[in-house]
């Protein structure tokens, strides 16, 4: 009898919680729209009562995603549980999401809570949450650091209080593949109710291990996983999606009863997505996703892959949805090829006046480049997301020398006004900085700054993520272009932009 694996994304919640990862609502409903697209059953679409841009971005989401579940995170308090409930009121398919840590170190230090307490919280409290939606996740926070007994009591307890869904965090990274097996059996075993529920686990990659976990947590019983694109999230990062998917999908030896919703040709665009979204470029030797995934350097390797892909690949490319002739498109291309690869990337969602504000964009590359990639037009069409309508915007650059110094002439629109002025550093993108400082009459601080190549050869795209610093908040930018000065001034203006939008 086959059994379904659910899974659980949350690359919007604690995929955002990577450093440096700040996505406003736009940004986040275009991932989710990808996510649907890919069959993830269930979207966690952040925080609801964790700020009004969080609250925002999850009921954009849940007023737009009609197949997967959209799901929002709260505390085991009412407050939480009401915010969640009114930015999901419009949802097709919704979930609370209720946690409260267990763990010996977090009830002393933390919650300063009893386990009697922490028990009557559980009871009051998921109940209430089952009030407001029908559909509850409920997750003991640091289980893994947590008494085997006492999680078999808080365990039943929320199931008797009305929870679908019973979460195992291996919040820390703990466990090992062994320890995590034996855990859910243990809970299978001994917590009342857990026949009627879905049983998930939600593991860090803290020892490496988090792929190797939720693949033990499956074989011991685990109808969930939870888990984001490309692995990010907070600290070493969450289980990948990508991996536990083709690993199912790959070794139907060791997996043959198990069946997933996702549409595996959707992974390579959603990599992208999130990838050019969040600034976070995956190593270039990632597992299923990186740039060197399909790459065969070795003689002997080529001459063995050329002969029969099968000799090095237990993939093809095509199975996740990376073409391996992604060259054609180019200044000659009309509207409906350009529509019918959007289409072929997931984004048939796209409304028609954006269609064509992207492909006049389009239109404008193919200038400039022989070719359009794939991965071209997947930055085209999150790089609109990523823009900001404030105060600035670039409207010319000149980059020259003076004294042997490179110099900047810039003219930026400021609340509608151009300005233009003229300043030297240390290389041309220093100074282009240097001459919107003098224009804005303002200071940042460059914290990070970081150029990715977007696609290869010597005419490619590049992208540019800066994080810019004032009064101690930070801010991150995004731009992209073929020269990568104007890349970097674009990101420049898009940070300062978010910063003044605060």
């Amino acid at each position: 009898m086959k059994k379904q694996i659910k899974f659980f994304d949350t690359s919007l919640r604690d995929g955002e919680q990577t450093p440096r990862v700040n996505l406003n609502s736009e940004e986040k409903l275009k991932i989710a729209r990808q996510l649907e697209k890919l069959g993830v059953d269930v979207i966690e679409a952040g925080f609801a009562i964790s700020s009004p841009g969080d609250f925002a971005a999850v009921k954009l989401i849940a007023d737009n995603i009609k197949k997967s579940t959209v799901c929002s995170l709260a505390r085991l308090v009412k407050k939480d549980i009401d915010a969640s409930a009114e930015a999901l009121e419009n949802a097709a398919k919704p979930r609370i999401h209720v946690f409260i840590a267990t763990s010996p170190i977090h009830r002393e230090y933390k919650l300063k809570m009893s386990k009697e307490e922490i028990l009557q919280s559980i009871r009051e409290n998921v109940a209430y949450a089952k009030s407001r939606i029908d559909d509850i996740e409920f997750s003991a926070e640091d289980a893994s650091r947590t008494e085997k007994e006492f999680l078999v009591e808080v365990y039943s307890e929320a199931i008797a209080a009305g929870a679908t869904t019973i979460n195992y965090p291996d919040t820390v990274g703990y466990r090992t593949p062994d320890e995590m097996y034996e855990a859910i059996k243990y809970l299978q075993e001994h917590v009342k109710g857990i026949e009627k529920v879905d049983l998930s686990v939600h593991c860090h990659d803290d020892l490496g291990l988090s792929v190797a976990n939720s693949l033990a947590a499956i074989r011991a019983g685990a109808s969930q996983i939870e888990c984001t694109i490309n692995g990010i999230g907070e600290r070493a990062g969450n289980t990948a999606l990508e991996e536990v998917v083709m690993i199912l999908k790959t070794r139907k030896d060791l997996f043959p009863d198990y069946t997933v919703n996702i549409d595996t040709k959707q992974i390579y665009s959603a990599s992208r997505l999130v990838s050019l979204l969040t600034g976070i470029t995956p190593q270039p030797n990632k597992a299923v996703i990186g740039a060197n995934a399909f790459s065969h350097e070795s003689g002997v390797h080529q001459h063995g892959v050329l002969a029969n892909p099968e000799t090095y690949e237990i993939m093809k490319p095509e199975d996740i949805g990376r073409s391996s002739n992604t060259l054609v498109l180019g200044k000659l291309s009309g509207k409906h090829a350009f529509k019918d690869k959007l289409k072929d990337l997931g984004m048939d969602y796209l409304k028609e006046e954006k269609v064509t504000q992207l492909f006049e964009e389009f239109k404008k590359l193919a200038d400039k480049k022989k070719y359009v990639l794939d991965e071209d037009i997947l930055a085209l069409a999150t790089g609109e997301a990523a823009k900001v309508d404030g105060r600035v915007s670039l409207v010319h650059f000149e980059i020259s020398r003076s004294e042997g110094k490179p110099k900047a002439t810039l003219t930026i629109k400021v609340d509608g006004v151009e300005k233009t002025s003229i300043a030297s550093g240390d290389g041309p993108i220093d100074a282009s900085y240097n001459a919107i400082h003098k224009v804005l009459g303002d200071k940042f601080v460059l914290e990070e700054f970081r150029l990715d190549p977007i696609t290869g050869y010597s005419d490619a795209q590049a992208q540019a993520v800066v994080v810019i610093t004032q009064a101690d908040a930070s801010f991150v930018g995004r731009g992209q272009s073929t020269d990568v000065v104007e890349a970097s001034i674009k990101a420049y203006i898009n940070g300062i932009n978010r910063l003044y939008a605060r």
